[in-house]
């Protein structure tokens, strides 16, 4: 059985966190010489990301921008996180692990990442140049909360009915797409919803 790397020192250099990172089985992110472990994620959380990912690899296929998971880095100076999906058009690092210039964000919210996300991530992301878009979704509620570039990181707040563009890739998708198979109280009263007009309509009832 392998050793497992110990990220016990006070302080741990970027090359000594890289360095075990690659032969730890737990994730950890790098906070300018602290490393901070990452929790599991729930089935709502793989779901909406997955979504997400899937839908940015078959819209990018051919083209220059690559979309990618959260195994991959994103390097902002003296802090290294594993974003839930980004997209990178302009690849600059020549580092295997890390990229420096995402075009866009995506983080999928939980109560354990919740304060980090909207804070610390969302202060140094946008100090990213690259960086076009940012992008928080809910898992536990359905809000897809977008911060732009060229609206000055306003955040824009999509629900139930409506259709998300990221301008950073000239994707649109739906919102109910996004959340598609997450269990949650919203989608579950969408659903019901949706299988009652499907059923007037195929009744011939008229909707009110």
């Amino acid at each position: 059985m392998s050793a497992q790397p110990s990220f016990e020192k006070p302080w741990v250099s970027i090359e000594d966190y890289l360095a075990a990172e690659l032969l730890s089985d737990t994730k950890h992110e790098y906070d300018g010489g602290d490393v901070v472990a990452m929790s599991g994620a729930s089935r709502n959380h793989e779901r909406i990301k997955g979504n997400i990912a899937a839908a940015l690899h078959v819209h990018l296929r051919g083209k220059p921008c690559e979309a990618f998971s959260s195994d991959l880095k994103i390097k902002i100076g003296q802090y290294l996180f594993y974003p839930d999906t980004m997209v990178v058009c302009e690849d600059t690092s020549t580092h295997e692990y890390y990229v420096e210039t995402p075009a866009l964000v995506v983080e999928v919210l939980s109560k354990s990442t919740r304060r980090r996300d909207e804070t610390l991530k969302r202060r140094l992301y946008q100090t990213v140049p690259t960086l076009q878009e940012y992008v928080l979704i809910e898992q536990d509620i359905v809000d897809v909360e977008v911060c732009r570039r060229s609206e000055g990181w306003v955040s824009d707040h999509y629900f139930l009915g409506d259709d998300v563009t990221f301008e950073s890739v000239g994707l649109t998708l739906g919102v109910a797409d996004i959340y598609a198979r997450v269990d949650n109280e919203d989608m579950r009263t969408y659903i019901a919803e949706q299988a009652v007009a499907q059923t007037a309509v195929e009744a011939g009832t008229p909707q009110t």
